[in-house]
């Protein structure tokens, strides 16, 4: 007989105790204990019917293969990813409610009319998911839709139908019978998430997860669910912007520095081959307070506008504020700009603004921060076509950066006509075959006196 046993279990990193406590010894947070019922059976997982034994092999008996990627025929997803999706690999993809997370998923299945896919979903019916295939205008032949919740049998339906891709929305929504607890809970997140890493595995089918999210913007659930799938992608973006940005938190088939992004339309989501185009798409000659910066995520490069505003501070304590930007290293750069360079801002209002609803941690848009700031502070615009990149030190002098002839190449193509960037990055000959005119600075003053010479 089923024997079953009651646990409390923490609800934001899954430890277990005999008995309830307030504070979580693990994860320091209070009343996220809740009690579980687990229940014990013959069979310890759902798919253990379904999915063959592996023995053990030797080292040297594994032949070493080339890895086939699957093509997304989505070129941003195929970046984030590495170049394609891997068989039997377990990808799960997070965001805010609302984002795009099933359309953008649903929009991938529908393009690969080669392979079986099916869509499982456990929030919709599938008559609400035929409802936003016919708005992507998008067919397949072989793609089949199911409205379950229980792991059972959705493995069961695995099993009749044999798909080359499954996708689950969401895990959150998935149970088992083997405990007794409510969906969402830690241990069927934690359960559900091991059987489909079985199957996974066992089978080479790759499987896409959407997951949650809590109010904090991490997963929600067990953080060992973070531990167990390949990839996590986070979909991210406001709802009142135009853009939505995939960004790789954990890949163990590719970098993690690529960045995807996408443009939300009324078909479904389109992909941005050239974000530079669309983020410098305002003509803001003439104004005060905007610097266009080369940034960098992963080798790719584009060209991004920051904004800052500089004004008396109307309250006693001035205030500093940020959007798509550091807080503290912004406050380091106006640390920087006082001491070093002289400009009095500790009785000023600061605001800062990456202009797109982007977040951007490259260190090289340091230059055109601080140059956005005094803009905004003496009142005196950059010119249009002025360009920069550079990292600035705690002495104001500017660090050399990376990748700097991808950088100064997408400027060319972009048609600026001048751009600032370190002293020390380029050599003499490395300059002749720049078409574009380069300002190599070696302190912040410099930068300042080409930029604002009138």
């Amino acid at each position: 007989m089923a024997k079953s046993r009651t646990v409390f279990v923490c609800q934001n990193c899954g430890a277990e105790s005999p008995k309830w406590i307030g504070k979580c010894p693990q994860c320091g947070e209070w009343n996220t204990y809740v009690e579980e019922v687990i229940k014990k059976t013959s069979q310890s997982s759902a798919t253990n019917s379904y999915l063959p034994h592996q023995k053990p092999v030797l080292l040297s008996a594994v032949e070493a293969t080339e890895e086939i990627r699957i093509d997304t025929l989505n070129k941003e997803l195929n970046r984030v990813l590495g170049g394609g999706l891997v068989p039997g690999s377990l990808i799960l993809i997070g965001g805010e409610p609302g984002i795009g997370k099933s359309t953008l998923v649903l929009q991938i299945i529908l393009h690969l009319k080669s392979k079986k896919t099916l869509y499982v979903s456990g929030e919709e019916s599938i008559q609400q998911i035929k409802l936003r295939a016919e708005r992507l205008q998008l067919h397949h032949p072989s793609c089949y839709l199911a409205s379950e919740t229980a792991l059972t049998q959705i493995f069961d339906d695995i099993q009749e139908i044999q798909p080359d891709l499954v996708v689950i929305d969401s895990i959150q929504t998935i149970s088992s019978d083997t405990i007794e607890s409510y969906a969402g809970s830690v241990s069927q997140v934690r359960e559900c998430a091991l059987a489909f890493l079985k199957f996974c595995k066992t089978t080479s089918t790759p499987v896409i997860l959407i997951g949650h999210i809590n109010k904090e913007g991490n997963i929600a659930g067990p953080k060992v669910l973070e531990h167990i799938v390949d990839t996590i992608l986070q979909f991210e973006g406001d709802r009142h912007y135009m853009y939505r940005i995939l960004r790789p938190i954990k890949n163990r088939f590719g970098d993690t520095s690529e960045l995807g992004i996408f443009e939300m339309l009324h078909n479904g989501l389109r992909e941005v081959s050239n974000p530079s185009e669309l983020l410098l798409s305002q003509n803001h000659e003439g104004l005060s307070g905007i610097a266009i910066a080369s940034a960098m995520e992963g080798i790719r490069p584009f060209m991004i506008e920051t904004q800052a505003l500089v004004s008396s501070a109307a309250y006693g304590m001035p205030q500093r504020s940020c959007t798509g930007f550091d807080i503290r290293r912004l406050n380091m750069l106006l640390a920087v700009l006082e001491k070093r360079v002289g400009f009095k801002l500790s009785q000023k209002d600061v605001f800062l603004n990456i202009a797109g609803g982007l977040k951007v941690n490259d260190p090289a848009i340091d230059l055109a921060i601080i140059s956005a700031i005094l803009s905004s502070n003496i009142d005196v615009a950059i010119e249009k076509h002025v360009c920069m990149a550079g990292e600035v030190g705690l002495s104001g002098e500017i660090r050399p950066i990376n990748r700097i002839q991808q950088r100064i190449h997408e400027a060319e193509k972009l048609g600026f006509t001048k751009m600032i960037i370190p002293y020390s990055n380029l050599k003499k000959n490395e300059l002749e075959k720049i078409k574009i005119e380069i300002i190599q600075v070696k302190k912040v003053e410099e930068a300042f006196k080409v930029l604002f010479k009138k």
